[in-house]
């Protein structure tokens, strides 16, 4: 599943976020959703999150 919708995001969801220094390279980061950045219930790129880490991004990917 992508990560343009919000409702399919929620804290606890394990994502694929591609962080702002690597949406050239695309090179994705793995981790645990923290809280949800965007507001608005889609987003083109990707809905950006926080994950547990600390790290930034916009959810290319959603695990299950």
């Amino acid at each position: 599943m992508d990560g343009t919708k919000r409702e399919h995001i929620k804290p606890g969801v394990k994502v694929k976020v591609v962080q702002k220094q690597h949406q050239r390279s695309g090179e994705l980061t793995e981790g645990v959703v923290a809280r949800l950045l965007t507001n608005s219930s889609t987003h083109p790129h990707g809905i950006k999150v926080k994950l547990e880490d600390g790290t930034v991004g916009r959810v290319k990917e959603i695990l299950e």
